[in-house]
């Protein structure tokens, strides 16, 4: 194998595990809480507490998550058939060169 190539293809996968990592550690960052200005958070001694109503806006429909998976399956086939192929046509080309 020619050196170039395989130092390129290190390249590579160095680059798509870089990418990997920054993209699963980002968003990490900018999950923390931010607290409100000007009061510390608790309640003063003559007020009640606030009452906290959770409202959940965004997500993911089930409909997405399928299409997600669906698709995910699809190129993971596609992958192995392709890589499989690929594999059966170095076979025969080792086989006919013997």
């Amino acid at each position: 194998m020619n050196p170039i190539r395989y130092i390129r293809r290190v390249a590579a996968v160095l680059a798509g595990l870089a990418g990997a990592l920054l993209a699963f550690t980002a968003p990490a960052a900018f999950a923390q809480p931010v607290p409100p200005s000007g009061r510390s958070g608790a309640a003063s001694p003559g007020q009640p507490a606030a009452q906290i109503h959770t409202v959940v806006m965004g997500g993911m429909s089930g409909w997405q998550i399928a299409l997600i998976a669906i698709g995910a399956a699809l190129f993971a086939a596609t992958a192995a058939v392709l890589l499989d192929r690929a594999l059966a046509g170095r076979r025969r080309s080792a086989a006919a060169a013997a």
